[in-house]
């Protein structure tokens, strides 16, 4: 449920540990321990069930599970930092590949914003970079509300200035935008591509497919993922859930 080993699992207790000490509860015996809460909060971030449902699976109530919740996630997120890499490292002089998906949620009334025309759904714009053979290079810390264009996200959510000075590629929602140096050509208003002009784009359609498999790839993490139903703590819990899922993904992968 976790996607870890229990190799991984044990030294995120241990990291997590160093962080936080160990678990109390007024006194009484705790509930559930840090390794087994540990896993559990992976699990609602791997799997995106609900609450109850985790709190059934692991033997306590909902509200240990949300105490967890909001204990561990943050705590996780700091716990793994180190093992999220400088994008400049990982794509060293090459060329890197920039999109942005919708990670859906539900769409509350004070919450502005979350609806994305473009995706059809509530959510979150997270701006994804990924190298040209399709290794993940960075994530945008900061999510931005759906109904923002990739042109503002890239931006707001940082990872224009995480690739400082790395020659970038994207679609046709990055066209004029700083940082950004190759794009599709637009069709012109009342006119078409000249051949050369639609292959060149269908070369770079080719070219970004490896971006969008990251990002396939990122969403196995099912708290950002369509297949997993939509995100359902509150919005304010968003940034550190999305730290916490970053940290995991190359965590997970790190050798």
């Amino acid at each position: 449920m976790t996607g870890l080993t229990d190799g991984q699992l044990t030294e995120l207790a241990g990291r997590v540990h160093t962080l936080i000490g160990d678990l109390h509860s007024r006194g009484r015996p705790d509930a559930l321990g840090l390794y087994r809460s540990i896993a559990m909060v992976v699990s609602l971030m791997r799997k995106n069930i609900t609450q109850d449902f985790a709190g059934a699976i692991f033997g306590v109530s909902q509200p240990t599970v949300s105490r967890r919740w909001d204990l561990l996630r943050p705590a996780i997120g700091q716990a793994l930092a180190e093992f999220v890499p400088d994008p400049q490292r990982v794509v060293g002089a090459g060329t890197v590949l920039v999109d942005g998906t919708i990670c859906p949620t539900w769409d509350w009334r004070g919450t502005p914003d979350l609806f994305s025309g473009k995706a059809g759904y509530a959510g979150m714009n997270i701006q994804i970079a990924a190298t040209m053979d399709g290794t993940l290079a960075g994530v945008g810390a900061t999510p931005v509300h759906g109904a923002r264009h990739d042109a503002y996200a890239y931006s707001a959510s940082g990872l224009a200035e995480k690739l400082t000075n790395i020659h970038a590629l994207a679609d046709l929602g990055y066209v004029g935008v700083d940082g950004i140096d190759i794009t599709p050509i637009r069709k012109p208003a009342n006119g078409e591509l000249h051949q050369t002009q639609a292959d060149f784009n269908t070369q770079l359609s080719k070219i970004r497919a490896a971006v969008e498999h990251v990002i396939a790839h990122l969403k196995t993490w099912r708290m950002l993922s369509e297949e997993g139903g939509r995100y359902r703590p509150p919005i304010s819990k968003y940034a550190s859930m999305l730290k916490a899922v970053t940290g995991l993904f190359f965590f997970r992968t790190y050798e």
